[in-house]
């Protein structure tokens, strides 16, 4: 089986336009949810999110790419450039031949059709832009990342709801690892910050009015955000042949199913996740010194994946720092796992552990070191990042440094 390394990551979210600012504000505990500002934002109960301020599209693309790309296109591109520049890759020849994409999106082009939808529906037009279908697909960010770079490997995009970028990465480290691509483009991206998508998920009522605060006794629901995490992962003996800088090995990666509840979490789907993650990377629960939590900041789900990693980590829970960095980003739902990872890498490169901010109370069913609102500068070994989403969906990947 071959070793699977990060040689370049990239990223747009509301906390920053790359990777640099990204991580500098997790290690400043910035919060950047706020006041949404989009149509009809007055008509919805939920007003807040960690929305991209100050993204101007015409910065970054042409107009004739601005009528093709949806917002969740857009920022994956913006993403793949930074971590293809970083990695220092070029796709000429046989390397385009074995290099692939896979991004993960639960929504996809949901801003195209909340705008289409109101053109027919509410003003009443009849006909719609020719490239309405393929800015909405969801397989239409990968599919251009492909094409922009001349990526002609396995390319496709997984679409299972919170776990989309963890289940994507999975796919792309276990094709590099079995020897069907040598580079594989991976992570995710999503743009739901629209009426149709905010009012949709105001329906299931784990939305918080005032504010995300994961394992605090006084949260009261999950924030949306928005953007993209896109990774460059590679084959070891690839990457060093070409003395690339390694960022992180990925060492282990697990998936599993609730199979109980459609919306309700169970421990022990996601307690079997964590623990196979380890045996797949054959070390012990001791090693872990950091995980990224799900850590939505609903009661349930953070209570049930505290239990979870007790279960999956045994005593040694008691000492592994855990984190959810969705309180300064919010929940990118498909693409928030991608974010999420820079938070893994930080840890593990820099010994950056990010915090878990607007920590006020501690809950008895959250008794984890949950890093509350200050980073910590802390050696680690490995760290891991769950995904845990509705279905009972969970991936949980691993990492460590080189």
């Amino acid at each position: 089986m071959n070793r699977v390394v990060i040689t370049g990551q990239g990223t747009i979210n509301a906390l920053g336009m790359d990777v640099a600012s990204t991580v500098e504000a997790m290690s400043n505990g910035t919060c950047a949810i706020g006041p949404l500002e989009f149509d009809n934002v007055d008509r919805l109960n939920i007003q807040i999110g960690g929305q991209i301020k100050g993204y101007v599209a015409q910065d970054h693309f042409s107009r004739s790419n601005i009528g093709l790309y949806d917002p969740f296109t857009q920022y994956a591109v913006i993403a793949s450039n930074e971590a293809i520049s970083q990695s220092g890759l070029h796709f000429e020849g046989e390397l385009g031949t074995c290099t692939g994409v896979v991004l993960g999106t639960a929504g996809g082009g949901l801003q195209t059709q909340d705008q289409n939808y109101r053109t027919v529906y509410q003003d009443g037009k009849n006909r719609v832009h020719p490239f309405v279908v393929p800015r909405l697909m969801n397989n239409a960010a990968a599919s251009h990342i492909s094409i922009i770079y001349g990526l002609k490997g396995p390319s496709f995009t997984v679409a299972s709801a919170c776990a989309s970028s963890n289940h994507a990465m999975g796919q792309a480290y276990n094709l590099i690892r079995s020897g069907m691509a040598k580079v594989m483009m991976t992570g995710g991206s999503e743009s739901m910050l629209c009426f149709g998508g905010i009012k949709a998920w105001e329906g299931l009522r784990v939305m918080s009015p005032d504010g995300c605060r994961p394992f605090c006794a006084t949260r009261n629901g999950m924030v949306q955000g928005e953007g993209a995490a896109v990774f460059v992962f590679e084959d070891f003996d690839h990457a060093k042949a070409r003395g690339a800088d390694i960022l992180a090995e990925v060492i282990g990666f697990a998936m599993t199913s609730d199979a109980s509840d459609i919306v309700m979490p169970n421990k022990d789907g996601a307690a079997r996740a964590i623990r196979l993650a380890l045996n797949d990377t054959g070390i012990n629960p001791e090693d872990v010194g950091y995980i990224n939590a799900h850590g939505t900041a609903t009661a349930m789900n953070d209570r049930i994946e505290c239990a979870a990693i007790r279960d999956a980590l045994g005593a040694a829970a008691d000492k592994v720092m855990v984190s959810s960095t969705k309180a300064m980003h919010g929940h990118l739902i498909g693409g928030t796992g991608g974010v999420e990872l820079l938070a893994a890498i930080a840890a593990v490169k820099d010994g950056m552990i990010a915090p878990t901010i607007n920590h006020t109370q501690n809950d008895p069913d959250c008794d984890l070191d949950v890093v509350p609102n200050i980073a910590r500068q802390e050696r680690v070994k490995v760290a891991i990042s769950n995904a845990f989403a509705f279905g009972g969906l969970n991936a949980v990947i691993a990492l460590k440094a080189l």
